[in-house]
């Protein structure tokens, strides 16, 4: 009997990401790989890149350079480079680092069995297409096998905002929503094989508009279907846009019973001059009111948001006003960034704000950040949360899971097992997760 062949992804940035490395995982497990946790013996190592971070290129060609030992010690080790990063490079990839055999962008992964087949012969393999073809269609149906409590499911891809920092738009292309029946017929899928939350992804997830039964369907309506399938028990999504937080989404948060109490919802700053120049298409008024009335449909809800600091131009006045959103709005959970260029976009090519400047403003916002979610933790002591086990802790019969905020929470629950939820007492806020007992 032949060995199964074994196949090392490793996955940069966004939860989009690792939705399409378990679906690349699936569509070259059709030509006989399996999941391996080590590139040292993988027959095949793929990357799957994000473009988002700073030097997000070079440090896929440095990781790649890692590669070079064990593609010598074994020719026929494949080597891939999946996702954003190669969209954006393309060929380029191949021309700097021969040791590459394929790369494939993120709107192509399902031709990864042709490709695969491809390079065994010898001939190294390209494909960045925006294909007409649903990729999602074209892959076969999963493997029934069982999954983690809690899943991502995309259902939205590409952004039509062009923010003027952002690479989103020529890498993953114009905003494309999946049919609601091909979501559902997934969620449900995912239930059968031990899911009991999903995660509902898209660049701009709230802009969906997959057509459906009466014909396109919003968001909202899509959460409303998911909330009717027996099995499932909570229902997420992210990212947002504020500008696409539309009356029935808000109520939904209002009155869906399987909606989580968390909305991941990016404002970027603070400063109406600088949101201007990044083309959001909002002001920081119109956020603040947008979260008023989000409190008053659903008042415990937890906020997260993304901040960028040292956005070209930016004075500290335009700081100050990103430090006086932030403390007006008291959130649970931040992602910060320090601008970094992205070439082709039009902030690139603005005066840029010094380094030293872009550090320290990215300091005090951290800490004001790490302020907000201590205080939101604390809040959370003595109340009674419902947490969905999802793994075994560190400790001897302990179990990690997450609250219906999202935090992380560690038990004593010999008992349980991943996909069990209880009602927990939080008796403790650490650093970054709470600490509860079982009721």
């Amino acid at each position: 009997m032949t060995s199964p062949k074994k196949l090392f992804i490793k996955t940069y940035g966004c939860q989009m990401n690792v939705y399409d490395s378990e679906r690349m995982s699936e569509a070259l497990g059709e030509q006989g790989y399996v999941a391996t946790d080590t590139p040292d013996d993988a027959d095949m190592i793929l990357l799957n890149t994000c473009h988002i971070r700073e030097r997000a290129a070079e440090k896929v060609y440095s990781e790649l350079g890692r590669y070079k030992g064990l593609k010598e010690a074994r020719p026929d080790l494949k080597i891939g480079v999946a996702g954003c990063v190669a969209q954006a490079e393309g060929a380029e990839i191949m021309r700097r680092q021969p040791l590459v055999d394929l790369v494939v962008g993120p709107q192509s992964y399902h031709r990864l069995p042709q490709m695969e087949a491809q390079v065994r012969t010898g001939v190294r393999a390209l494909d960045t297409d925006f294909p007409e073809e649903d990729k999602f269609e074209a892959l076969k149906a999963r493997p029934r096998a069982r999954r983690a409590p809690a899943a991502f499911l995309t259902v939205q891809e590409g952004c039509d905002k062009f923010c003027a920092f952002c690479v989103v738009p020529y890498t993953r292309g114009a905003e494309v929503s999946r049919p609601a029946d091909r979501v559902l017929a997934e969620a449900r899928d995912l239930v059968a094989r031990g899911v009991r939350e999903i995660t509902l992804l898209g660049q701009n997830v709230n802009a969906y508009h997959g057509a459906g039964a009466g014909g396109d369907w919003s968001l909202a309506r899509l959460i409303w279907a998911l909330n009717d399938v027996d099995g499932l028990e909570r229902i997420r999504f992210t990212t947002s846009h504020p500008n696409d937080m539309s009356d029935d989404l808000i109520e939904a948060h209002a009155t869906c019973p399987k909606l989580m109490p968390y909305l991941h919802l990016p404002v970027q700053s603070g400063s109406d001059r600088i949101l201007k120049r990044m083309n959001r298409s909002h002001t920081a008024e119109s956020y603040l009111r947008l979260i008023e009335r989000l409190r008053a449909a659903r008042p415990d809800i937890l906020m997260s948001g993304d901040f960028i600091v040292g956005f070209p131009e930016e004075t500290e006045a335009d700081f100050q006003a990103t430090l006086d959103l932030i403390e007006a709005v008291g959130y649970g959970y931040a992602y910060t960034f320090k601008y970094s260029t992205r070439p082709g976009t039009p902030a690139a090519d603005r005066a840029q704000v010094d380094e030293d400047v872009k550090d320290d403003r990215l300091q005090r916002l951290q800490a004001l950040i790490t302020r907000q979610q201590q205080a939101v933790q604390q809040s959370m002591v003595g109340r009674d949360l419902t947490v969905l086990f999802e793994k075994p802790g560190r400790m001897p019969g302990q179990m990690g899971g997450k609250s219906e905020y999202l935090h992380a929470v560690h038990v004593l629950a010999p008992e349980a097992r991943p996909g069990d939820m209880a009602r927990v007492r939080i008796t403790e806020s650490a650093r970054n997760s709470l600490k509860g007992v079982l009721i």
